[in-house]
């Protein structure tokens, strides 16, 4: 899915973090430059729903399958 937005994959789910919650702020921690400007970046991608819902689904089977 980074592909499909041309982004990084931490990028991506500061993304979905970002549109699961108007009132949820991600405070990601870095201590590159370079990191920091792709963690800002972040906020200037716009998931579609179905993007979201696959995401989003995905995280569920993961946290299910943990023991």
């Amino acid at each position: 899915m980074a592909k499909k937005y041309g982004a990084e994959p931490s990028q991506i789910a500061l993304a979905w973090v970002l549109k699961r919650s108007p009132v949820m702020l991600p405070i990601p921690g870095t201590s590159k430059v370079a990191h920091l400007e792709q963690n800002v970046a972040a906020a200037d991608i716009s998931l579609s729903d179905e993007d979201f819902a696959a995401l989003d689904a995905e995280g569920r089977k993961a946290f299910r399958s943990t023991p």
